[in-house]
């Protein structure tokens, strides 16, 4: 079951035909041939594997987890697919990521989403632990859904990462989070996110050594 899913997942990947100056990927989910400029010489400018997980799940469950009308924030965009995939879907995003990333992400959402969506996605600046209330103030930013894809690797934001879900996240959060795992000191941080929030596996992938998580607040998840 594993192995179909996953040539299931990757059967919405294509290539172009035809080598040019600018790489890109193609991507087909809601209905949509997405279009994905990468930059090779940076992590975040790459589609890994964990974000078509994630987009898979989210188009195939798109009735228990109905995105029309939602506020979705999603951090370390990278590309930006999975949230043009969720601005597709109907939900109200915001895309964000790093300074540096923004210029790709923006096109990438633009270029995928323009005259095609509900709600036109945005994009912002978000550094993971830096000026958090300032940008996303508690009392004004209510997110229905906190997505992220393969943020957890080997970098040294880890806490910077998790006090940004705890900034973000609010009692009624539901936080989509697919984690491909790699080595101890990443998969430690599964522990520590659970200090904070109940955890629960939605989808498991052993061939591509990817977990989705659903996460809420410690004591919200049955609420």
């Amino acid at each position: 079951e594993d192995e179909q899913t996953v040539a299931e997942i990757m059967r919405r990947r294509f290539f172009p035909a035809l080598i040019t100056h600018k790489a890109w990927e193609g991507f087909y989910f809601a209905g949509h041939e997405i279009r994905i400029t990468e930059a090779t010489d940076c992590y975040g400018a790459v589609v890994w594997p964990s974000a078509l997980v994630l987009c898979y799940f989210l188009e195939t469950n798109s009735e228990q987890y109905n995105l029309l009308d939602k506020n979705v924030i999603e951090i370390g965009a990278g590309t930006g697919l999975v949230s043009i995939v969720a601005s597709l879907l109907g939900a109200l995003v915001t895309a964000t990521d790093l300074p540096e990333l923004l210029g790709n992400l923006q096109h990438n959402v633009l270029q995928n989403t323009k005259l095609k969506c509900k709600h036109q996605p945005h994009v912002k600046e978000l550094s993971w632990g830096i000026d958090l209330e300032k940008n996303f103030p508690r009392s004004s930013c209510h997110f229905d859904y906190i997505m992220a894809a393969d943020v957890v690797y080997h970098h040294p934001f880890l806490d910077e990462l998790l006090l940004t879900f705890d900034h973000l996240c609010k009692n009624d959060t539901v936080i989509l989070w697919a984690m491909k795992f790699r080595l101890d000191k990443e998969n430690q941080f599964v522990g520590r996110f659970q200090t904070l929030f109940d955890l629960e596996v939605i989808s498991n992938f052993p061939s591509l050594n990817i977990t989705l998580y659903k996460a809420m607040r410690k004591g919200r998840m049955k609420a």
